[in-house]
């Protein structure tokens, strides 16, 4: 990753009081606990002092972020986020083939010691509706419509229906390697091959809200390089 990031690439959206930024992989929404890595919020403070993140992506989720501008528009969007309105739209490339539609999983879940999450019956109530986009020869992308925002979620419900996501080996996800779809796949001597993504493979496509006079936006976020690359190669292979 470069070492100056500009925040100001990163923005989808903006107006007098919100921006939607298309947070990259393997950067932080708020400060972690341990060492100084850059993370969103603090970035977002050098454009705009007061800005604060009106909800969070893991570390190495991709995607449509909404941070606010002054503590009015904190309290709209976090109302928003409380009562359930936002709409959130993710894409996952998950493991096997896939024909979800518009299913719904309805499964508990609650956090674990050590930043984990399981599912359990005494948890907190959680809901996902999951839809296929596109059907590849080992693999499906996934849209992802989270209704709760509990931890790793979509990750969990995911697993839960036998399609973990690829990469993400703490919910069932083997790493993709390449040379499973190519034949002729090829090392250089004494190279050992690398996973070809380095994450999660989970991507938030699209973020819905009201704006502080009521009006509604939406705000598509593209893919980043990494996820982009690994739809269209298993396209290729399909």
């Amino acid at each position: 990753m470069k070492k100056h990031l500009d925040f100001k690439d990163l923005i989808l959206f903006e107006d007098d009081d919100f921006v939607v930024i298309n947070k990259p992989p393997f950067l932080a929404t708020l400060d972690e606990r341990v060492g100084g890595a850059p993370n969103i919020l603090r970035l977002a403070r050098e454009y705009s002092e007061d800005m604060q993140a009106c909800h969070r992506l893991d570390k190495e989720t991709s995607g449509a972020l909404a941070l606010a501008k002054n503590p009015e528009a904190y309290r709209h969007l976090s109302m928003q986020f409380e009562n359930r309105e936002v709409k959130k739209r993710y894409h996952a490339v998950a493991w096997g083939v896939h024909q979800f539609d518009n299913k719904l999983v309805d499964r508990s879940i609650e956090t674990t010691t050590k930043g984990k999450a399981r599912l359990a019956y005494k948890g907190k109530p959680a809901e996902t509706y999951f839809t296929t986009l596109e059907p590849f020869a080992r693999h499906t992308l996934v849209q992802c419509v989270p209704i709760t925002g509990r931890m790793h979620q979509i990750r969990l419900h995911l697993m839960y229906l036998q399609a973990p996501i690829v990469g993400d080996v703490v919910y069932g996800g083997e790493d993709f390697y390449l040379s499973s779809l190519k034949k002729k796949f090829n090392m250089k001597d004494g190279e050992e091959e690398q996973p070809f993504i380095k994450r999660f493979a989970l991507h938030a496509a699209q973020l819905t809200f009201a704006r502080l006079n009521g009006e509604e936006i939406t705000v598509e976020a593209p893919y980043p390089k990494d996820f982009r690359v690994l739809v269209d190669t298993l396209r290729q292979y399909s």
